[in-house]
């Protein structure tokens, strides 16, 4: 005997940000009600997205989405789906529900205000991205209630001020100033193209619209001081064929109106014709509606059955539910039909109801509420959502009431030996191919979807691709079926990829180019989703020579580079997908001594330098960018164990691997300069100084000089010496010098000062006057180092012990030594010989 249970597919941890929505439905539902939160739950037509309309005070939308494949969902940045701020939103529409697993999913929001954004969800390009921004009111003064789609028609209720709507009584002016309106739509690539805005019914009570097939129903809104009549009736519209009908939830169809192709009506009119039987009848109010589909409407009414409005307005009871149920419950309801099962949920029962005959199948009884959907993908089997999770309804055997046979336990111990053998079979298989220690165990090949275990997976597609229409109405509980679950992801990946190659065959020369750019895609992304052997990065290697330009827009989609507007570039790569690329392993690249330095010996560069060789093809500016972009990540807390950034007999630093890239050094010494740079290396940023000092870009060297000698003492102490050896020889530097002289380090001397200008001094023949200022010769005058020395004299005044107690004389100064004349020594060093040379030829050198 077999019963209906509730099953957990997911807690939500497979959707992004799912312990943020686990939290904030269990932090929601302990302070409000359950059924203000389930009814501001949207769910997509193929269950992968949940997005949560929040209301005011907080106006914004909630997006969880579920990727088919997890390494995307990781290098996806997370965005706000709405841009449009403080206004209310009114409902979800989604254009394509019965896109395909490739195809990209559109939604609508639509504002209160009128506004419409049209977001677009591609799994394998950036997610979310939005295509535009519409209006689908002509009055600035509209307020949307209610929209839904009925074909390639938009269709929704919006309220009006009193001013722009037919004459209504003043009495009525507050209840009948809404109107219902249409405008056609159709779906391209750019997002969607609108017709114009055709209002189809005036003076309107307030509606709530909803389509099945067809037809779309607009059901009252109870509200509290709402007309009682006007609650009595709900219409039906056919939005291409204008023919209305005035249903009742008690007697059905009352009244059917065919009306000219885009002639407007008037509510009232409609329903005067009934007006007179309306007020001897008392139907039921609606509770809760859910579309079946072909024109078919299920209704829940508060009389306690469950009734279906048809097409043709005939109103069939399927269901009763017990007496005072809803009145004990209150309003807390959802319903929706599974193929031939109508599925009721109130309060924390749930009903399973025969469609046919309405025989009720079972009951569960719920943990907590929740809010049934369909899933277009299983539309087999009910969907729930709840707080804790998704849930579906399956078939198991009652355990209790008849014992298992030796037989059947056979059965399950086979089915479940069949999954784990197979899994265990391809460890092994991948761990002795595997030049990595670690252990492989079958929960990673699960979830890292790495399966491919070569002595099943012929048997398992055949199996699968002639199966692949047939959805089974219970779920099997047999090893196969629960192996073809475990796979379902990478043979729907080995069927997409096999069909883009019969594609890319059959394909013209048009549709070829996008065709390859997503191959490569792909192919770039399985390659550095796992670890790179040599096999891999000769098979990467290649990819890159045969499809340049495509490679790199793969690049740039996987690696997600973004250059701001500060001229900086991000990328929101996770930390694996860099430790991949940084990898020394997989480089190991005997660099060889010839003239192509960039050419490994192996002859196939690693996977850094294949990023840096495209970035250099293409967009050479984004290279200095990038390799900080490298270097952070190698230096961060999470990629500290890689050592990457150390030089050593295995590798490089990244900033000469960037620099092995570079062809021709001659013609790219700007970019060049701006690797050593972006290094931070004291050694580089040495090299690249003395490079700009060579290109006589003296605005550059000046730049450089202040912003790295703030890095260390021992840095500001070479490019301050550097530099002034240069002053030594030439005037370049001269209208520099007071920027220059502020670098002086802490620790520079006058003596060491005087040593590197008088060991650097060229070779001159001319006869200069040493206190002159400026002069138009090229040799250094104690004019233009007076600054500097009297500074340096100051500083080393201040600091000397020698003078304290001459400092601290109270009136009287010393009395002033007798001069003497003293004997020069021999000297030695070179400061001593000038000095000699100097007193010898007449300069007057005082001894103060």
């Amino acid at each position: 005997m077999t019963r209906h249970v509730l099953e957990q597919v997911t807690d939500f941890g497979d959707f992004t940000r799912g312990k943020e929505l686990k939290d904030f439905l269990k932090q929601f539902n302990s302070k409000n009600s359950t059924r203000s939160c389930l009814a501001n739950i949207r769910i997509s037509p193929d269950g992968r997205h949940i997005h949560i309309i929040q209301r005011a005070p907080r106006t914004g939308l909630m997006t969880h989405d579920r990727y088919q494949r997890a390494h995307l969902a990781q290098w996806q940045e997370h965005q706000d789906l709405v841009l449009t701020r403080n206004v209310s939103i009114v409902d979800l529409l989604y254009f394509n529900q019965h896109h395909s697993e490739d195809e990209a999913l559109l939604l609508g929001i639509i504002f209160e205000n009128g506004k419409a954004e049209i977001w677009k969800f591609a799994e394998r390009k950036r997610g979310w991205s939005l295509l535009q921004t519409v209006e689908l009111c002509n009055s600035p003064r509209a307020k949307i209630v209610s929209v839904c789609i009925s074909q390639n028609f938009i269709i929704w209720c919006e309220e009006r001020p009193p001013s722009e709507s037919l004459s209504v009584s003043s009495v009525d002016r507050r209840h009948f100033s809404y109107c219902i309106c249409k405008r056609t739509f159709d779906v391209d690539e750019r997002g969607i193209s609108l017709g114009g805005v055709k209002t189809a019914l005036h003076n309107n009570p307030h509606y709530s619209v909803t389509s099945t097939g067809d037809i779309v129903y607009l059901l009252p809104i109870i509200e509290q001081d709402s007309c009682t009549t006007v609650n009595k009736v709900f219409l039906s519209w056919s939005p291409q064929t204008d023919v209305y009908k005035v249903h009742s939830a008690s007697n059905g169809t009352l009244l059917i109106r065919n009306t000219a192709a885009n002639k407007q009506l008037d509510f009232k009119r409609l329903v005067t014709d009934c007006i007179g039987f309306l007020s001897t009848i008392i139907p039921p109010d609606i509770y809760g509606f859910s579309p079946v589909g072909h024109g078919d409407i299920l209704l829940l009414l508060s009389s306690g059955w469950v009734c279906m409005m048809q097409r043709d307005g005939s109103l069939r009871q399927i269901y009763k539910l017990p007496d005072n149920c809803l009145t004990t419950c209150g309003t807390q309801n959802s319903l929706n039909v599974y193929d031939e099962i109508v599925v009721l949920t109130v309060g924390r029962m749930m009903y399973l109801i025969d469609i046919k005959c309405g025989m009720e199948l079972e009951r569960i009884p719920l943990k907590t509420e929740g809010l049934l959907f369909v899933n277009c993908l299983e539309t087999h089997s009910p969907q729930m959502f709840t707080d804790a999770g998704l849930y579906t309804v399956i078939q198991k055997e009652n355990e209790a009431k008849s014992q298992p046979s030796i037989a059947n336990l056979q059965n399950i111990n086979l089915s479940a030996v069949l999954v784990e053998a197979v899994f265990e079979e391809a460890c092994k298989y991948y761990q002795q191919r595997s030049l990595s220690t670690t252990q492989l165990t079958a929960e990673k090949l699960k979830k890292g979807g790495m399966f491919q275990a070569p002595i099943t997976l012929a048997d398992i597609i055949r199996n699968y691709l002639g199966n692949s229409k047939i959805k089974p109405t219970v779920k099997d509980s047999s090893g196969h079926e629960k192996l073809i679950n475990c796979l379902d992801t990478e043979l729907k990946s080995l069927i997409a990829l096999e069909d883009i190659k019969a594609s890319v065959v059959k394909a013209s020369e048009k549709d070829l180019q996008s065709y390859c750019e997503t191959l490569v895609q792909q192919e770039l992304c399985r390659l550095l989703s796992s670890d790179i052997d040599r096999e891999n990065l000769q098979y990467l290697n290649s990819m890159f020579q045969l499809f340049p330009t495509q490679t790199w827009q793969a690049v740039k989609a996987v690696f997600q580079l973004r250059c701001n507007g500060d001229g900086s570039l991000s990328s929101k790569a996770p930390a694996e997908l860099w430790k991949i690329v940084l990898s020394p392993v997989q480089a190991t690249p005997n660099y060889c001594n010839n003239q192509q330095k960039n050419t490994p010996a192996n002859g196939a560069l690693p996977v850094f330098e294949l990023l840096c060789h495209s970035i250099f093809k293409f967009q050479p500016s984004w290279l200095p960018k990038f390799l900080e972009l490298a270097q952070q990540q190698s230096s961060s807390s999470s990629t500290s164990s890689w050592n990457f950034g150390k030089e050593t007999s295995e590798s490089l630093p990244l900033y000469k691997r960037a620099l092995a890239v570079i062809p021709c050094k001659i013609a790219c010494q700007d970019l060049e300069v701006e690797l050593l740079l972006c290094s931070q290396r004291p050694n580089a940023v040495m090299q690249a100084l003395r490079m700009l000092i060579g290109q006589g870009q003296w605005d550059r060297v000046i730049q450089v000089a202040e912003r790295y000698c703030r890095q260390s003492p021992l840095l500001n102490k070479e490019i301050f010496s550097t530099l002034l050896i240069e002053v030594s020889q030439h005037r370049d530097l001269d209208p520099y010098l007071d920027l220059l002289w502020a670098l002086c380090p802490e620790d520079m001397t006058v003596t060491g000062i005087l040593n590197i200008v008088l060991k650097n001094l060229p070779s001159t023949t001319q006869s200069l006057d040493p206190f002159q200022g400026h002069s138009e010769g090229s040799q250094l005058t104690i004019g233009l180092l007076k600054p500097l020395l009297s500074k340096v004299l100051q500083r080393e005044t201040r600091s000397s012990q020698r003078y304290a107690d001459i400092l601290q004389s109270p009136t009287f100064p010393p009395p002033t030594p007798q001069r003497q004349v003293v004997e020069l020594p021999e000297v030695n060093t070179e400061l001593d010989i000038d000095l000699k040379e100097k007193l010898a030829s007449g300069f007057p050198v005082s001894t103060v």
